[in-house]
C-alpha cells in the first residue's frame, strides 16, 4: 500500500497572514525553527506560500554579516508584499512518490497539504519525505530478512 501524504506531515502548522510585517515574520520563522509559513486570510484560505528565500537579498550577501543586510527585513514590507501567491500545494491522499517529484521537480523544500475540502492541514518538508524513506528502508531490510 502506497505511503499517504497525511502520514508524514507536519500537523501543526504556523501560519502568517499577507498583512504581518516581513521583520516579525522572519523572527517567528526562526523562533519556531521553520523555514516556510503558509500565508492565509481571516477565513483560513491559503492565499500564498513566504519562505526564507523570499526573505533573502542575494545580492547583498557580499557585504557585512548582519542579518538586515542578507535578509530583507524593512519595516514598510508585508508578507503580502513579497510571498508567493501561485502556490504548489499537496494532498492528504497524495502519495508520497507523487509529493517528491512534486518537490524535486520544483526544487521546493515545502508544501502547504489540503485535505479533501481544500482546507489546509498541515505542510510537507524534506524532512518528512527523509522520515518516510528511512520507514521505507527499515521496511524493506526486514522483508529481506523474514
Amino acid at each position: 500500500m502506497p505511503l499517504k501524504v497525511s502520514t508524514f506531515m507536519t500537523s501543526k502548522v504556523l501560519v502568517a497572514n499577507p498583512e504581518d510585517g516581513i521583520r516579525q515574520t522572519f523572527f517567528r520563522m526562526r523562533e519556531n525553527d521553520v523555514r516556510h509559513m503558509p500565508v492565509v486570510d481571516e477565513d483560513r484560505n491559503l492565499v500564498g506560500i513566504i519562505s526564507d528565500r523570499d526573505l533573502r537579498r542575494p545580492e547583498w550577501v557580499d557585504e557585512a554579516p548582519d542579518l538586515s543586510h542578507i535578509y530583507n527585513l524593512d519595516d514598510n514590507l508585508s508578507v503580502g508584499d513579497l510571498m508567493t501567491t501561485n502556490v504548489v500545494v499537496a494532498h492528504t491522499y497524495d502519495t508520497i512518490a507523487k509529493a517528491t517529484k512534486v518537490l524535486t521537480q520544483h526544487r521546493f523544500g515545502a508544501l502547504p497539504v489540503l485535505n479533501k475540502d481544500q482546507d489546509l492541514v498541515g505542510m510537507l518538508s524534506a524532512l518528512d519525505l527523509l522520515k518516510a524513506l528511512d520507514l521505507m528502508l527499515d521496511e524493506q531490510k526486514k522483508a529481506k530478512k523474514g
